[in-house]
């Protein structure tokens, strides 16, 4: 595995991280909000993790699989303080709000009405403190007939029409990663920077609101659009394309089928001439049209698939390569960890975490002028008395809270360092 630095980085020193002086606050658990905060933390803001004093984020216990910890939480909390608090003691919500006092993000996820139960709405707390961004990231969003609704990705994905759309035609199916997590991860982390890019200018903070439901609905896309056109969903297609053709997987003489996409007419003239062998095909109206190779999609595949069934999967990429035709091998998870741009261009790097030194890719966003940080996964609590100490805490409130289990206390840090 190559552990240098990724290409176009040679000044990382040079330049401050983006975030740098940026205070996070994560009131958070699962996927969603983790995901936004990870790259909060990845742009360089402290990110401080309040996690539950008693098993902390319930994602850490999804799996083991990652030297006996969750993938989930490994993936998505690198970079982060962990501070274990009991939010129901009295001691517990004094920390938070010393926290938040200090901080310029307050980020929460739980069940919908609890923050304000706790005393941390935001309205309450931006009326405190006029520069903070708080997020509330939920389900479905405060009010309407949803709102209390629990609400996991697959639920969510099954509301938005998202699995209406995914799978084969005759089984639906959902996403295989957590879209709808994903999506309002994102759209959290924009609105975050967003804010904070206002604030320089207003000196005023903001009050975000992120819906699961909402996100996920974005990202539908052209299918609501088709709907409005039609009055109908757009089928599922498997791997193929509700509205482009040819878009699919195709057949090679010795291995792994080719997956083969042409976008528009110029490159099915191309892709028919230079790949098929079949010139005619660029000017019959049954496939010189897009829209017409939608309506012949079954025979237009299998016209394709006896002339790439006769061809080695080698022969017929270089003939995709030289043509112009997008292409791609069906790739799976343990490919991807040696994927050849992936390591061409730098991509991993090690990542400590409890259990000892694993891969982590580095954020999708690249900087020419940093590299931006891979910081350590926690473990439950490991920074709570620092932080405290860092509020002004004297040790024996620390001891004290303590006592009365208002906090959690850190377990020793593996210092294991080979990577996995």
């Amino acid at each position: 595995m190559d552990l240098q630095p990724p290409l176009g980085s040679a000044a990382a020193e040079l330049a401050p991280l983006p975030l740098a002086g940026v205070t996070v606050v994560a009131l958070e658990q699962a996927v969603a909000a983790p995901l936004a905060t990870r790259h909060l933390a990845d742009l360089g803001a402290r990110v401080v993790k309040v996690e539950r004093r008693e098993g902390g984020d319930f994602a850490r216990g999804y799996d083991s699989t990652i030297k006996g910890q969750s993938s989930h939480f490994v993936w998505l909390n690198r970079g982060k303080e962990s501070v274990a608090l009991d939010l129901k003691t009295p001691g517990g919500r004094q920390v938070l709000t010393w926290l938040i006092a200090t901080a310029d993000v307050f980020v929460q996820n739980l069940a919908p009405g609890a923050t304000a139960r706790l005393g941390f709405g935001a309205a309450t707390l931006r009326a405190r403190h006029p520069r903070l961004i708080t997020v509330d990231m939920s389900g479905y969003g405060a009010g309407g007939p949803y709102e209390t609704r629990r609400a996991y990705d697959m639920l969510v994905q099954s509301e938005a029409a998202l699995i209406s759309v995914t799978g084969s035609p005759d089984r639906p199916a959902k996403a295989g990663i957590p879209a709808s997590d994903i999506a309002a991860g994102m759209y959290a982390l924009s609105s975050v920077l967003a804010a904070l890019f206002r604030r320089t200018a207003t000196g005023l903070g903001a009050q975000l609101e992120i819906s699961m439901l909402e996100a996920t609905s974005e990202w539908m896309g052209f299918h609501l659009y088709f709907a409005q056109g039609t009055g109908r969903t757009p089928p599922r297609m498997g791997l193929s394309h509700a509205t482009v053709a040819p878009y699919d997987a195709f057949p090679t003489a010795d291995g792994p089928d080719v997956m083969i996409g042409v976008q528009n007419d110029r490159e099915w003239a191309r892709f028919a001439c230079d790949v098929l062998g079949r010139p005619h095909l660029a000017t019959d109206p049954a496939w010189a049209t897009n829209e017409a190779r939608v309506r012949g999609r079954t025979a237009l595949n299998e016209l394709i698939a006896r002339v790439t069934s006769r061809l080695g999967g080698p022969a017929l990429e270089k003939s995709l390569q030289e043509t112009g035709i997008a292409y791609a091998r069906l790739g799976d998870a343990t490919g991807l960890l040696n994927h050849p741009q992936l390591a061409g261009r730098r991509r991993w790097r090690p990542v400590r975490t409890p259990a000892g030194v694993v891969r982590g890719l580095l954020p999708p966003f690249t900087f020419a002028d940093v590299e931006l940080p891979m910081g350590p996964v926690p473990a439950l609590g490991e920074h709570t008395e620092a932080v405290l100490r860092d509020l002004g805490y004297p040790d024996e409130r620390i001891a004290a809270l303590r006592s009365l289990n208002a906090i959690g206390c850190p377990p020793a840090r593996a210092e294991a360092t080979s990577v996995a």
